[in-house]
């Protein structure tokens, strides 16, 4: 079956968008961490047939003993079984398998898997594995209709794949300019009522001016510069006889950046 989308609404009344992993990312996951545990198992085998060869070293109660494997089985099944456990509920939802797949697990509700829930579908691996190689577990991922198995249904958990990050916006010309400068909006204290009082042309003014700006020669854009900062800037109580250019042009792309919250998507 293919991937689905799902929409969760969380308890805070907002609408999540996943997709659902399905059997084949599931499976590659699983795959990775069977891989990872393999070497695991291996390393303790081997460990456990030194320690057989040499238990004559070892203190007297522990010769002709089967304590090391006891040991060594009770560390297998702990580790087998309390990687994913440990894995899900520490690192997001994630095992390395899933984290290289891109997928995760998580709560019904969108939100990140709890202890308990982590704790409930891991144990019931042990009845999704029967009979054999995990059969029960895939039958029901390829046929439940969110791609569930019983360790899923019991602990209210879902697999999902990770959302990826949007890319970041990329910085128009005036907009690098502005943060090169280290201006922000901070810089310009304006009042609600005097920002209110500019209306659409002192916008579309405004936006033009910051438009040309790094495409003006430096002579024209200082003509501009003053000629917009009379018409604008004595609105806001700014004086500006006997300012520099440079500070001109600094608090009218402030200005820009105040008018462009206020007024970008109102035209």
């Amino acid at each position: 079956m293919n991937s689905e989308q799902m929409e969760v609404k969380t308890p805070e009344y907002v609408s999540l968008q996943f997709r659902v992993a399905g059997l084949g990312s599931r499976a590659a996951a699983f795959i990775i961490d069977q891989i990872l545990l393999g070497i695991i198992n291996v390393a303790i085998v081997i460990l456990l047939i030194v320690v057989m060869q040499g238990i004559s070293s070892l203190p007297a109660f522990l010769e002709n003993s089967t304590v090391p494997i006891a040991i060594a089985i009770i560390a297998l099944f702990i580790i087998n079984y309390g990687y994913f456990f440990v894995c899900e509920y520490f690192s997001g939802g994630r095992t390395l398998g899933k984290k290289l797949v891109g997928i995760r697990v998580i709560q019904d509700n969108g939100h990140s898997i709890t202890l308990l829930s982590s704790f409930i579908r891991n144990l019931l691996r042990l009845i999704d594995s029967l009979p054999t190689g995990y059969f029960l577990g895939i039958i029901m991922v390829f046929f439940h209709s969110k791609h569930k198995r019983l360790g899923d249904l019991v602990a209210g958990t879902i697999v999902v794949h990770e959302r990826k990050a949007k890319r970041k916006k990329k910085l128009s010309g005036i907009e690098k300019e502005i943060q090169e400068r280290g201006l922000a909006k901070e810089n310009l204290i304006i009042d609600e009522w005097t920002l209110k009082s500019f209306k659409a042309k002192d916008w579309k003014l405004i936006n033009t001016y910051a438009a040309r700006f790094m495409q003006l020669p430096e002579a024209e854009r200082d003509q501009m510069t003053r000629k917009i900062a009379d018409l604008l800037l004595p609105k806001i109580g700014v004086e500006v006889v006997g300012e520099s250019e440079e500070n001109l042009e600094n608090t009218l792309l402030v200005l820009y950046l105040h008018l462009k919250d206020e007024w970008e998507f109102e035209l």
